[in-house]
């Protein structure tokens, strides 16, 4: 008598889950991969984010001609203030005897609340300028009021405004030049209810106007040479210098080099610059074990592309030098450590013994480092090869950022291509096993039934 055995439901899932185990070693190593890969992609995605920041911060220091190199003070800012274009002649200039300039106002008598209708016909008001310039205003028998009046007359844009000033016994109408300057002053003449308000220009008073206030232009000495201007702002009378006059008196303008505009955008490189290294020095970091942790390591540690562009960046500042000028010299340093810092003071005093050289500097630091990171991110420019194909500048980073996105892909393909095979694999052992169970079952079937055959057989014997 034989005996056919069968795997019990436990050892069969056991056995499965043994080659599964098997199977899934090799796409547990190309996920841990994958992983990696992913850590480093986003790694230079942070070392890309720096460089894009210091290179922005560059724009600042592109052009050194086009930044502002000069400062201006005032001893009386309640007479002028001044502003200095880039380049403007340094020097003092000695206001003296300034007058302001002044609009024409005149008013007319009380003739009672702002609203109260006048007497009298439609009619309207022509003002004629100096300058030759007229405008006329009509009101309808409807707005006969000083408001009315008023309103219609600051509808037309022009060379006079009106405005209504009420006193405890009445309202006055109120005509003012809508610019500064001799050539500004007006006279007025109506018609109807409007007669009233008629004046000749000049006279103190015509009729019921009153004059409050002459055009006139606004007059002073620079360093004893006599100045006209019909406002009181000065555009050309000093090259570079916009004057702005605020009151009578006297004052002295001082223009001096000043590389405060040109000091904070070296700062700022500076900084991101610093900012940038220290990112790489991060990634790139390692962290032996201690007693409280293992070791630890950036994900681009290693990586020759991150510590050499490190190298470039911390170079760009310690090689720089030009005009007989390095870059401590202005107060650009690296310490020791691989940081960069800056010192405006340092850099002031540098500017003052010599701004071209200053400025010379500053252009070469941006030059190597516009280079660096170009080199870095890329530009946005592109490269034809010699097969016409057309590809953007991405840089270095760009590159290998995209090489490791190449191999996350193509391990990821792998891994569905192995997971696709296993689970094949592992039907076709479940289906193994079916088979051999199914098998074991029906020969143990068979087995009992000729037990009971043999045992009936010998009875009959």
């Amino acid at each position: 008598m034989s005996t056919v055995g069968g795997l019990g439901s436990s050892q069969v899932s056991s056995e499965i889950s043994t080659v599964e185990a098997r199977l899934q070693a090799p796409i547990t190593s190309l996920n841990a991969q994958v992983t990696t890969d992913k850590a480093d992609i986003s790694a230079w995605g942070n070392v890309g984010g720096a460089i894009s920041t210091l290179s922005n911060s560059l724009a600042g220091i592109k052009d050194v001609s086009t930044i502002n190199n000069r400062s201006v003070t005032t001893s009386a800012n309640t007479v002028a203030t001044a502003s200095a274009a880039i380049g403007a002649q340094t020097g003092t200039y000695n206001l003296t005897n300034v007058t302001l300039a002044k609009t024409q106002e005149i008013y007319s008598a009380v003739l009672g609340s702002g609203a109260a209708k006048l007497s009298g016909s439609a009619g309207s008001l022509t003002f004629s300028l100096k300058s030759g310039k007229t405008e006329s205003v009509s009101v309808g028998s409807g707005s006969l009021t000083l408001n009315g009046i008023a309103a219609a007359i600051n509808k037309t844009p022009g060379g006079v405004q009106a405005s209504i000033i009420g006193t405890a016994a009445g309202a006055r109408l109120v005509l003012q030049g809508s610019a500064t300057g001799s050539s500004q002053a007006f006279s007025v003449t109506g018609t109807g209810a409007l007669a009233q308000f008629a004046y000749a220009s000049g006279a103190a008073t015509s009729g019921t106007e009153i004059r409050a206030q002459t055009a006139s232009d606004a007059t002073l000495s620079i360093n004893g040479v006599p100045v006209t201007s019909t406002t009181n702002t000065l555009g050309s009378a000093i090259s570079g210098l916009t004057i702005s006059l605020a009151g009578s008196g006297n004052t002295s303008i001082s223009v001096s080099s000043a590389p405060t505009s040109l000091s904070a955008a070296v700062g700022g490189v500076a900084g991101s610059l610093n900012a940038a290294i220290a990112l790489i020095a991060k990634e790139t970091k390692f962290v032996p074990a201690s007693s409280a942790s293992a070791a630890k390591s950036g994900p681009l540690l290693g990586n020759f592309t991150a510590t050499d562009l490190s190298n470039q960046l911390l170079s760009a500042v310690s090689g720089a030098a030009a005009s007989g000028l390095s870059a401590n010299a202005i107060g650009l340093t690296v310490s020791s450590a691989g940081t960069v810092s800056f010192s405006n003071t340092a850099f002031t005093a540098a500017y003052a013994q010599n701004p071209t050289g200053v400025q010379a500097l500053v252009g070469q630091i941006y030059k190597t480092l516009d280079s660096i990171t170009t080199g870095a991110i890329g530009g946005s420019g592109s490269s034809t090869n010699t097969s016409g194909t057309t590809t953007k500048n991405t840089g270095s980073i760009g590159a290998q950022t995209a090489s490791l996105s190449g191999v996350v892909t193509s391990i990821d393909s792998q891994v569905a291509q192995i997971t696709k095979q296993n689970n094949t694999q592992i039907q076709l052992l479940i289906a193994q096993y079916t088979a051999a169970e199914n098998a074991s079952t029906a020969a143990s079937i068979t087995q009992s039934y000729l037990s009971i055959f043999n045992s009936t057989s010998s009875s009959s014997g």
